[in-house]
């Protein structure tokens, strides 16, 4: 358990990338690990890796540095580490150096776009926490001619699974007999929602893009590359 920024003695001593979270057990209670000069024997210990002094087997544990990429997922790539069924993933298409961090949400395999990936766990729950209302915009192509009160019906919200979507913004590009194109302003993130909502009502997707992340755009980076986020940009996010 947390308490604000501090984090249990074990979790700090693996995420230094000195040791498994099992093995830093077992060298706490062996009493190798001083914190400010102290020896710890806790595994529960709460430590701030950014202002307390840890020495684990002698050597000084230092907090990692923090960062935060954007990416633009292209097609057929799932956001999962590792996949039983040995799909291609972010992290086999990232460099080597990104492998320790995690997506801030998901995108499923089909959906392309902007996805945001750090190492900064804070940042992540609450970029991710639905009280907090993060609002992510997309750009929807689906089957057949998105009428008026469709449009409606997915601002509104419509029952899933038993349980309504949240309210939504609508902006139809095109909405011709065989295809309608239009942007969906969503600040929910529940699985595969956007999909789901058009499947409901008989529109499967063609293509499904998420094109904003707050503030943050795809710009310039194409499909399968990536781009660190400036410092503003981070300060940004962590204001929401």
């Amino acid at each position: 358990m947390t308490h604000g920024k501090t984090i249990r003695l074990q979790v700090a001593l693996s995420r230094s990338g000195i040791t498994s979270r099992r093995r830093a057990v077992d060298i706490i209670e062996k009493g190798r690990v001083l914190v400010n000069g102290k020896i710890v024997r806790s595994k529960g210990f709460a430590v701030d890796p950014e202002k307390d002094e840890i020495i684990a087997n002698g050597k000084r544990i230092r907090p990692k540095r923090k960062v935060y990429i954007l990416m633009n997922k292209p097609r057929g790539v799932i956001t999962s580490r590792h996949d039983p069924q040995r799909r291609k993933t972010v992290f086999d298409i990232l460099p080597r150096e990104f492998r320790e961090l995690h997506t801030v949400g998901r995108l499923d395999k089909d959906t392309t776009g902007l996805l945001l990936l750090t190492n900064d766990g804070d940042l992540t729950y609450r970029l991710t926490h639905p009280k907090f209302e993060i609002l992510k915009k997309y750009r929807v192509k689906c089957k057949g001619k998105i009428t008026d009160k469709e449009k409606n019906r997915l601002e509104r919200g419509m029952m899933i699974e038993g349980k309504k979507t949240a309210r939504a913004k609508v902006e139809i590009i095109r909405a011709d007999t065989d295809t309608s194109e239009l942007f969906m302003e969503i600040h929910e993130g529940r699985k595969r929602q956007i999909r789901t909502m058009f499947l409901f009502l008989g529109h499967p997707p063609k293509r499904l893009e998420r094109v904003a992340y707050q503030f943050l755009r795809l710009g310039s980076v194409k499909p399968g590359c990536f781009r660190y986020l400036a410092g503003k940009e981070v300060k940004r996010l962590k204001e929401l």
